[in-house]
């Protein structure tokens, strides 16, 4: 019987098809799996022909409708394995087939694809250009260690006639994707160690043969991150009914080699950009783990309920609803797992306030006292430096150090801020209250009184943990191998969270992975979004030296982002409407659109409008079903964990964003003024990289001075 694989490419297009073309391709892909090779070959009512010209003679159409082909690469060495690659319109089908390659690659053992006779047209033109420029891009490298790389014949002659990166980027729709990237990563200057390191070794199977091979089954094989073969008549039904959520746990190879190594030491980090497939590291690394025990228990965790809840579906679809492993598995906040610890020692739990409540107490506090510094200085010290170093009397204080604080403060003023520090948890006391990182800090004492009741704990989205949390993610596993699995990116720090990993027990020092790919955005919105965080430099998520967007990059290809500032919100508004309806025009789904605002007030007249214009629109206050109908509003925290096709960010304006009350006077604290505007920048950048395809910028009156070029 004939097997049947699907190409991401496939998948990449499949959710945009209509509802026929899609039932057409679930009837032809039943029909295929219930007829044998002979069958097919015979063309048993599929159609299945050969393609004219074609630069792979492997090529192959079927018929999904009268007017849909779907593009099938067959075996031609006596293997059972067909990939479908494609679903296009029947003279489009037939054009992309006859231009298309399949290869293996030399060095990642991996089926890859390129754009055959595109490239066999565009090199002789770069040839010509090159042969009168002053250096190329990759002279100072040998066709031997490119050979040693996986870049063959075709692509090494493209490669000789680049000049710059530039040009490169013009090749990067035709290359096939393991060449493209290690061309990417030579070109921004990594050394080919480095390169095969960090491509070529994290692509290629640890059980692919050691000679490279051409038999399309075990071609097939070695590529798990871009192939999926499907072995039944259910799983089938299950791939074309939800094949989104199939995706969405899928491991890229840059991140299997991390996910599944048997076993690390200590504590390990692992960073990246958006859409660089952290949190699916983190997913499999949880599945990993607890293959490697019956019983061991393993705690999930992240900073707000919407992603734990995502996570947890997540987690469920990857594990394919295993109750027994699913059982052993929490998956929460660390506020709630801290809360729950707390509960179950403690007869009584004081009620934890909010930022806005602990802002008011704290303006009482200055208040009450008289003293010189503002309720805003004050509720900082007390996270940064108070809870950040667990400090408990006045001693402490006096000796603590206040990295990251702008303001010195000598041996009297320190007193004065202790005084108000008493006076603030006095007033909590009576109020029968408390705050969620006091929370934190008692049960982390609770729990170092016992041994940690994790075998591991995996963290996702950790940069925007506060040392009080990370305490209680400590106490909770005990020390030694394959603890911690620390998922993070200080380039989406949205809450201001200072945190030194190390000095919290959490050192990761040779045990730091970095992804650098981005399978979610085009490379047009990453390069926009990143220039958003150019001027600033970050702090790594160990808390020690900085982090670097170099290197990150996509592989997708798209249409560059918009942006546009309009007289008023009025005219703002009335353009979503044309945009979103534009967007639906062309076949868009409604929850495949996010708008967002730095404030609700500003989404409040988004849904006024849009509502007006009879589409159908659903606030995002947590997680939403993928299927619920409705573009999606949210506020920028809330995006946080969400991806769409388009985005629009709404109402970026001067004073805006960033938001001018949330940005403490560089007189003030110079430093906490620094820290503010990052925070502002990075939550501006979240909320452009929750777009795949298209990412529109607006605002009325003046621009945020964060947005590049505005005019």
């Amino acid at each position: 019987m004939p097997q049947l694989a699907f190409a991401q490419s496939f998948w990449d297009g499949y959710e945009t098809l209509e509802k026929p073309i899609r039932a057409g391709v679930r009837k032809a892909m039943e029909k295929f799996q219930a007829l044998s090779v002979a069958e097919l070959n015979a063309d048993k009512g599929l159609h299945l022909e050969s393609v004219k010209d074609a630069r792979d003679a492997r090529m192959r159409t079927i018929r999904i409708t009268d007017f849909w082909r779907g593009v099938v690469l067959a075996p031609d060495d006596g293997s059972t394995v067909f990939l479908l690659v494609n679903v296009l319109p029947h003279d489009d089908a037939y054009s992309w087939a006859a231009k298309r390659l399949y290869s293996a690659n030399s060095a990642t053992r991996a089926l890859e694809v390129r754009n055959a006779a595109a490239l066999d047209e565009l090199t002789p033109r770069y040839e010509t250009v090159a042969r009168t420029a002053p250096r190329l891009l990759f002279a100072d490298l040998s066709d031997g260690t490119l050979r040693g790389l996986g870049i063959d014949d075709q692509v090494l002659r493209a490669a000789r006639s680049l000049v710059d990166k530039a040009q490169l980027e013009a090749f990067a729709t035709l290359l096939p994707e393991d060449q493209l990237e290690v061309l990417q990563y030579l070109a921004e200057g990594f050394g080919p160690e480095e390169v095969y390191r960090d491509v070529v070794a994290v692509r290629r199977p640890a059980e692919a043969p050691a000679e490279p091979v051409e038999d399309l089954a075990t071609v097939l094989a070695n590529t798990p991150a871009r192939v999926r073969l499907v072995t039944g008549p259910g799983e089938l039904e299950d791939a074309l009914e939800k094949p989104f959520a199939a995706w969405r746990v899928f491991l890229h190879p840059s991140q299997r080699r991390v996910a599944y190594r048997t076993s690390y030491s200590g504590p390990v980090q692992v960073s990246g950009g958006p859409g660089t497939g952290k949190t699916v590291a983190a997913l499999h690394r949880v599945k990993h783990l607890l293959g490697r025990s019956e019983d061991g228990r393993v705690l999930l965790t992240t900073y707000t309920n919407a992603l734990a809840a995502g996570l947890r579906e997540m987690l469920g679809l990857l594990l394919d609803g295993d109750e027994d492993l699913l059982a052993r598995v929490d998956v929460t906040t660390v506020d709630a797992y801290a809360n729950s610890i707390v509960r179950a020692e403690s007869k009584q739990l004081p009620k934890p306030l909010g930022d806005r409540e602990q802002r008011q107490l704290w303006e009482k506090v200055v208040k009450q006292l008289g003293l010189r510094f503002t309720a805003q200085f004050l509720a900082q010290e007390y996270r940064h430096v108070v809870l950040g170093q667990n400090l408990r009397d006045l001693d402490a204080y006096l000796g603590a150090g206040r990295r990251g604080r702008g303001v010195g403060l000598g041996p009297a003023r320190r007193r004065e801020v202790w005084a108000g520090v008493e006076r603030f948890e006095q007033l909590l006391r009576d109020r029968g209250e408390t705050t969620y990182l006091r929370v934190c800090a008692r049960a982390a004492e609770f729990l170092t009184a016992a041994p940690g009741p994790y075998a591991h704990v995996v963290v996702d989205e950790a940069q925007d943990l506060h040392p009080a949390q990370w305490r209680v993610l400590r106490a909770a596993v005990p020390h030694g191998p394959d603890d911690l699995f620390v998922t993070g990116d200080p380039h989406q720090r949205i809450y201001d969270s200072r945190v030194s990993l190390g000095s919290l027990g959490v050192a990761t020092a040779g045990r730091s992975f970095r992804l650098r790919v981005n399978y979610r955005s085009t490379e047009e919105i990453l390069a926009w979004s990143a220039r958003l965080l150019a001027p600033v430099t970050v702090d790594a998520l160990e808390g020690e030296g900085t982090d670097s967007l170099a290197g990150y990059r996509s592989l997708l290809r798209g249409r560059r982002p918009e942006q546009q500032g309009y007289v008023n919100r009025h005219d703002e508004a009335a353009a979503l409407v044309e945009r979103v309806q534009t967007l639906l025009a062309e076949g868009v789904k409604p929850h495949e659109i996010g708008v967002c605002a730095r404030f609700n007030l500003s989404l409040d007249a988004a849904e006024e409008k849009l509502t007006a214009a009879e589409v159908p629109v659903l606030r995002v206050k947590g997680q939403s079903s993928q299927r619920a109908e409705g573009v999606r509003l949210a506020t920028m925290h809330a995006m946080k964990g969400l991806e769409f096709r388009a985005v629009s960010v709404l109402g970026v304006n001067d004073g805006a964003v960033p938001f001018a009350r949330e940005i403490t006077p560089r007189e003030a604290d110079p430093l906490q003024h620094e820290a503010d505007l990052l925070r502002e920048r990075c939550l501006l950048f979240v909320a452009c990289t929750r777009a795949r395809e298209a990412l529109s910028v607006t605002w009325s009156g003046e621009p945020s001075p964060f947005i590049p070029n505005a005019a």
